[in-house]
């Protein structure tokens, strides 16, 4: 089974929910219809159904089919569970979306850049302040820690678009893994300066480290959003433990 074909399906069936072409409270079309339509395997369409449940779309319930348990939101979503850009997120949230360069450095891991990142010392990399804009707002500043060796070439003009685009299409990269921690902290001089932060003082900001196919760590990030506009979530399931039931 290609990875890309249930993927493709996941994205098409995600993009009608977010739009509403299957509503609130409803269901997906049939295995069956679903499997004409795309001209698949069965197996293909339950990993996309799969991924739906996971990141919180649906719900397979017994007899009843999969329903839809989305709601649409004011707030923009992130997802923990998901790596996504920022250019992704903004279209699946369906917002205006753009980005300045405040800092594009080349540097040398030093030991407060090794305890910030985790990269080790003497490595070379690149650092790059960007402020986001949704909707012609300034709600997010990223602090971008990429390892050189892996992100060859980088550039200013690269960064205002997508470096995840970038690596998987121009370097051939594979994006894999990404463990994320989220802190809400006070505002700094730096995010009092350049974004639109009304009348808050505080900031929910996600660190990232992320790895390669390699098992390289590529990427340390720190997202610096304001905290009326973003919502993070994770799906969870509930698991029950057999041997709860029994006493043991």
């Amino acid at each position: 089974m290609a990875a890309a074909k249930y993927h493709r399906i996941y994205e098409i069936l995600r993009e009608r929910i977010e739009h509403e072409e299957y509503p609130p409270a409803g269901s997906l079309p049939s295995e069956h219809t679903l499997i004409e339509e795309f001209d698949c395997s069965r197996n293909t369409i339950r990993r996309a159904i799969q991924m739906l449940a996971e990141n919180g779309y649906v719900q397979s319930i017994q007899g009843k089919g999969v329903t839809i348990i989305y709601s649409p939101k004011d707030q923009s979503e992130f997802i923990f569970g998901e790596i996504e850009s920022l250019k992704e997120a903004a279209t699946r949230n369906r917002k205006d979306y753009t980005t300045k360069i405040l800092c594009f450095a080349e540097l040398t891991v030093d030991d407060h850049i090794h305890r910030r990142t985790s990269f080790p010392v003497g490595k070379e990399i690149y650092y790059i302040q960007r402020i986001r804009y949704l909707g012609g707002t300034a709600l997010i500043i990223d602090h971008n820690y990429f390892l050189r060796d892996v992100v060859k070439n980088l550039t200013p003009e690269i960064a205002e678009g997508s470096i995840y685009d970038y690596m998987e299409h121009k370097l051939g990269e594979k994006i894999v893994t990404t463990k994320r921690r989220m802190t809400v902290e006070h505002m700094n001089q730096i995010d009092e300066k350049y974004m639109d932060m009304k009348d808050y003082n505080c900031l929910a900001v996600v660190s990232s480290w992320t790895y390669n196919g390699d098992g390289i760590m590529f990427e340390f990030t720190q997202s610096r959003h304001r905290p009326d506009k973003f919502a993070f979530y994770e799906q969870a399931q509930r698991l029950h433990y057999p041997f709860l039931k029994e006493g043991i």
